[in-house]
């Protein structure tokens, strides 16, 4: 792996949130690529739960600074940035008051989910993929993690295909069985469609449930990975019918290896003679 591009985006990660599976492989993926010599950089939402002062977060100023449109409305981006200790990895937190402020996660006290994730999603796809462009920093691997990551892929496949920065770069997104109940907000559709993408990608998100986050995560990325045990039936299913590279699931002890030459052999197609 060494110097390859590696960028790892996740809904969650410790140390900054509590452990679930989706956090902590988050974590774990981008510290062992880290010390496989891979280049890798780390975005995550800065939830209001996150204690800045404990974990060191300051604004990068010049990252900071633009607007993003969501829905006909100009959002502002705000970049923080944490150095996790003993691990030289730095993680970039994409932040904005309005969505991110608030001292929850996903849900309210009542336990539903916020009328806005829709939106959230949107700014956190949006956010990422802006910030990389600002750093000129081309990955070879994008690696997603967690339902609010789902929409990244197909914001690189159609609104900014145009890009060439993104041009050669693989997608890879991890399943987790942590699933949400209910689906966020019905206006999702009309919302992906203001930025000019077609509805005809949007078919699996018009009704915006968990398993359907999902299904339109692995149909804009070229591989995917059983990041659970377990997966829901309806996931399994589609993945039994997609034609492209499915690692199965690995536990702790055994991904590093697995992970490292399922990037090179499945998803950049690295032969030993490319790689010497």
């Amino acid at each position: 792996m060494k110097d390859k591009r590696i960028l790892f985006i996740s809904s969650e990660m410790m140390p900054y949130l509590p452990e679930t599976e989706t956090s902590k492989m988050a974590f774990e993926m981008a510290r062992k690529m880290n010390q496989k010599g891979a280049q890798i950089r780390v975005f995550t939402p800065r939830y209001g739960v996150i204690n800045e002062r404990r974990h060191q977060l300051h604004e990068v100023i010049r990252l900071s600074g633009m607007n993003l449109i969501i829905n006909d409305i100009d959002m502002p981006l705000i970049i923080k940035v944490a150095s996790i200790p003993r691990e030289r990895m730095q993680v970039y937190f994409i932040d904005n008051d309005e969505y991110f402020k608030r001292k929850a996660v996903f849900e309210n006290e009542d336990n539903e989910l916020f009328t806005d994730n829709d939106e959230r999603a949107i700014f956190f796809a949006k956010g990422v993929i802006e910030t990389v462009k600002k750093l000129n920093w081309a990955p070879d691997i994008i690696h997603i993690s967690g339902w609010m990551t789902s929409l990244l892929p197909l914001y690189l496949k159609e609104y900014y295909k145009n890009d060439t920065l993104f041009t050669d770069c693989k997608i890879v997104v991890s399943l987790y069985n942590e699933p949400f109940e209910g689906k966020i907000n019905n206006d999702l559709v009309n919302k992906i469609k203001f930025d000019g993408i077609d509805e005809s990608k949007l078919e699996n998100i018009k009704e915006p449930n968990f398993v359907n986050l999902a299904k339109i995560a692995i149909d804009n990325s070229d591989a995917i990975i059983r990041g659970s045990f377990s997966l829901p039936l309806e996931l399994n299913s589609y993945l039994e019918n997609i034609d492209k590279p499915v690692l199965k699931y690995k536990p702790e002890e055994e991904f590093s290896d697995a992970y490292a030459e399922f990037y090179l052999n499945e998803v950049l197609e690295v032969t030993p003679e490319t790689e010497s």
